[in-house]
């Protein structure tokens, strides 16, 4: 469900509806979709009261007003006529231009939706106002976004020790142990984003089953992003936008996943022959790993790449070593100590902390030249077990604040860094190794900063091909990449980069 609200002078609406008193009137007018069929929007068209319609289950309320030195909306990057997936973008025509590229945005409702005695035009108005925008974003301000902490639980073999704990469950151990590390009040937080891309099985909203069993209040907003190997990323920069536009104080943000526990899908009896074999499929493989536009496997597409940027077998198995190398050392120099968040799991003898990543010592690196091509057999493929991320479970989060909170609780514990900018970019789905080429030229022209400015890379590692790659289309042969090893839980640890980072 999608509910827009107007409010300006807009004549043109007289001709739309019955309802409308008199050209060129002051009007508010209500648009709500909750669907795509030709009959399923309304339109009201409120006199000078105005009003707001109710709807069943509002995922966005966008707020638009007219451009004037009282009140300078905020502009967004790219036409509200875009969102030509939904039934808003029909509406649009009817509105002054100026209109379509103007918006303030806020993720829910929350409390601004209120039946009852309807108030007079100008406290309407400035109620909008204070509900849905702020000063700063008025002002087209952009604040600041710390990280005050990072947390993560360890890293589990795939059925290993976290097989019996669930992705929210995992999530909500990150959650609780980033907001006590961070000194911030529970109740300052407002919203949890947390990435999850396998969520067979795991029932609904698993972003609010990990606030709630973090012990955060039901209140707190909470949404789950599946951009798969992006989706952790994806939850820190929309929490940190949150920050920067003056919506929030305080955000969680981080992902979640355990590979371990992903159903095999069956299909229902409608589905099937009335008798006959019937197919099973791995939800892991369907889900997470499968190439959907290819139909293939997601290592075809890191084979392809180490192909077409003449990345051999050799230098993948000598990058897999040093990332391993590197994680034994960092263990070893105990510089993940104050990021992981111990998991007490139940066994057969009972309860069990882990508080140590699993798989990072199972290196043979004698043996790593005699691994065979996992996913291209026919002699030319060069992506192995060795040389590819395992399959493994784990979570982490982050604290997100504003700066007067990084001030007043950041002393208490550390601010790790400032979020300078972020980007995202989009490729053909077999070149998806090399998507981070794509986005970090635009990450750093907005920072307004230059590749020999960063001193520390930190790359989500799928694959060694997917590293090499980037370094050699990005220069970075001779800069410090993942020096801590690197990883690619799927959709969790991304969001732990930043405290490598920092």
């Amino acid at each position: 469900m999608w509910s827009i609200s107007i409010t300006g002078n807009f004549p043109r609406l007289r001709s739309r509806s019955a309802e409308s008193r008199g050209a060129g009137s002051r009007t508010m007018a209500t648009v709500a979709c909750g669907g795509v069929g030709r009959n399923c929007c309304e339109k009201r068209v409120a006199g000078e009261v105005g009003g707001y319609s109710r709807t069943d289950h509002p995922s966005f309320f966008l707020v638009l007003s007219p451009s004037s030195p009282r009140s300078r909306p905020l502009s967004l990057p790219s036409r509200l006529s875009s969102l030509n997936s939904l039934a808003v973008h029909r509406f649009l025509p009817v509105l002054p231009r100026s209109l379509h590229s103007s918006a303030i945005m806020h993720p829910s409702l929350r409390a601004a939706v209120r039946l009852g005695s309807m108030p007079k035009p100008t406290q309407r108005l400035a109620q909008v106002q204070r509900q849905f925008t702020s000063s700063a974003a008025r002002r087209k301000e952009i604040q600041d976004a710390y990280i005050l902490s990072a947390a993560r639980t360890p890293t589990a073999k795939f059925n290993g020790s976290f097989v019996s704990v669930s992705a929210p469950q995992l999530g909500a151990v990150a959650i609780k142990s980033a907001i006590e590390k961070s000194k911030v009040p529970a109740e300052k937080i407002t919203d949890v984003y947390m990435g999850c891309v396998l969520q067979g099985s795991i029932g609904q909203s698993p972003a609010r089953q990990a606030s709630m069993f973090a012990g955060l209040s039901p209140t707190v907003e909470a949404l789950t992003i599946n951009k798969v190997c992006a989706s952790g990323m994806k939850a820190v920069v929309l929490a940190a936008q949150n920050v920067q536009l003056g919506l929030a104080e305080a955000q969680v943000a981080g992902g979640m996943e355990n590979m371990s526990r992903v159903p095999y899908y069956f299909p229902r009896a409608s589905q099937q022959a009335p008798f006959g074999n019937a197919t099973m499929e791995d939800g892991l493989i369907k889900d997470g790993l499968w190439d959907v536009y290819n139909k293939f496997h997601m290592g075809v597409c890191a084979e392809n790449t180490a192909k077409k940027y003449n990345i051999t077998r050799q230098d993948q198995d000598e990058y897999a070593i040093r990332s391993y190398q590197r994680a034994q050392a960092a263990w070893k120099e105990n510089k993940f100590a104050d990021e992981i968040a111990p998991v007490t799991v139940k066994n057969k003898k009972g309860e069990v902390v882990i508080s140590r990543d699993e798989g990072f010592e199972d290196l043979r690196a004698d043996k790593m030249a005699a691994l065979k091509p996992a996913f291209v057999r026919d002699g030319t493929g060069t992506v192995t077990a060795g040389n590819a991320s395992t399959l493994n479970d784990g979570a982490s989060a982050l604290v997100i604040t504003n700066e007067a909170l990084a001030r007043e609780y950041g002393s208490g514990s550390r601010v790790l860094a400032r979020i300078v900018s972020s980007a995202d970019a989009a490729i053909d789905p077999i070149d998806f190794p090399v998507a981070p080429a794509k986005a970090v030229p635009i990450a750093l022209e907005r920072a307004g900063l230059t590749k020999d400015q960063i001193s520390i890379w930190e790359f989500n590692e799928a694959f060694a091909a997917v590293i090499k790659a980037n370094e050699k289309i990005l220069g970075l042969e001779n800069a410090t990449v993942n020096p801590l090893g690197g990883c690619h839980l799927p959709r969790a640890m991304p969001s732990a980069a930043p405290a490598h980072v920092s």
